[in-house]
């Protein structure tokens, strides 16, 4: 037995962050109900131990001039509701994405408003500290109206914890960051940057389990771009583009979500238009993608999803049709096959696993 966390927005009545139960056998979701209030907590990330959960709230996501919050939470084990701890200002416009490094000293944080990155120590006691390091991006892309400034919009940590890796969507840059665990420091790797197609947008990316491969998925162009990694000098050589949506398809969709299956077998991400999971399988040993096909999500805009820890289950966040639906996953084929499960979460905005073995 496991627990699931969803964010969510409060612009559809959605009030924090909820709760549900989940059976890692028979992937049946529980119990359902608000775990903690909060605005606007878009995404999460849980701590290494499992003991404390972070948020990242965009407390005013019109006002740019309005920093936003990153808000930590423990952890009940036996109920799984979620104890505030404390509340720090993000230093920056609408954060949404963190990430807790591996050694559980600190969080990474992007604020896609304010064009910044954020480092934040965490405390033993699961207390979110005053920022370490802040670092402003500045430039421009090709895209008229969604790339006139930098919109940082997720960090990846390497698999050592010894890079950070930034897809910029308003730059069309994913920046490398050298990262010092110990002293919660970032700092422009050599060289600091690899380039996407111009406006491609990168919006998240995805280490394969091998820590050489990473995919980034492309939101304005809908594409999904490969990477070879150089763990020594954290270096990106590009390898292929390939897109998220049918060929056949010309209505408006945006990508969303990545994530690689735990077998490293397989690659999913979501449209937001076509409202669907894109299924790759990932090619050995040169980690090339080759589509399976797609899979609707049985509701709008998939703003994100999740694989469980065991790979057997998959759920997407339905953002604009209030839902979130359970997938069991084909161990064989990859494929996505619907479990008859729905459950209404207002504009659910981001899902995570804790799992408790």
């Amino acid at each position: 037995m496991g627990f699931i966390y969803i964010g969510t927005y409060a612009k559809s009545g959605g009030k924090g962050i909820y709760f549900a139960r989940f059976d890692e056998v028979g992937g049946r979701v529980a119990d359902l109900r608000l775990a903690a209030p909060a605005v606007n907590p878009s995404f999460l990330a849980v701590h290494p131990s499992r003991r404390f959960l972070f948020a990242a709230s965009e407390l005013d996501c019109y006002n740019l001039t309005k920093s936003g919050s990153i808000s930590a939470f423990a952890i009940d084990w036996k109920s799984g509701e979620l104890m505030p701890l404390n509340e720090v200002s993000s230093h920056g416009a609408w954060p949404c994405h963190l990430a807790a490094d591996a050694s559980g000293q600190n969080i990474l944080a992007t604020n896609y408003g304010g064009g910044s990155v954020v480092v934040l120590p965490v405390k033993q006691n699961g207390f979110v500290g005053e920022i370490s390091t802040i670092i402003q991006h500045a430039g421009s892309s090709v895209h008229p109206t969604r790339q006139q400034k930098p919109h940082p919009h997720s960090v990846a940590l390497s698999p050592d914890n010894r890079f950070a890796l930034v897809p910029d969507l308003g730059l069309d840059q994913v920046l490398v960051y050298r990262f010092d665990s110990t002293r919660g420091l970032i700092g422009a790797n050599q060289p600091p940057f690899a380039r996407v197609q111009p406006g491609a947008g990168p919006r998240h990316c995805a280490f394969h389990p091998n820590g050489r491969f990473v995919y980034v998925i492309n939101e304005l162009q809908s594409t999904v771009t490969l990477f070879v990694f150089n763990a020594v000098g954290g270096t990106l050589k590009e390898v292929q583009t390939i897109p998220t949506l049918p060929h056949n398809f010309h209505g408006p969709s945006t990508a969303a979500g990545i994530q690689v299956h735990p077998t490293g077998r397989f690659l999913y991400g979501s449209n937001r238009g076509h409202d669907s999971i894109a299924i790759f399988t990932i090619q050995q040993p040169t980690g090339v993608l080759a589509p399976l096909g797609h899979v609707s999500t049985q509701g709008k805009t998939p703003r994100h999803f999740e694989i469980d820890p065991t790979g057997a289950f998959f759920i997407a966040a339905n953002q604009d049709s209030n839902c979130i639906v359970v997938f069991r996953i084909d161990q064989k084929s990859g494929d996505l096959i619907p479990t008859g499960q729905m459950f209404e979460v207002f504009s659910p905005a981001c899902v995570k696993f804790v799992a408790l073995k």
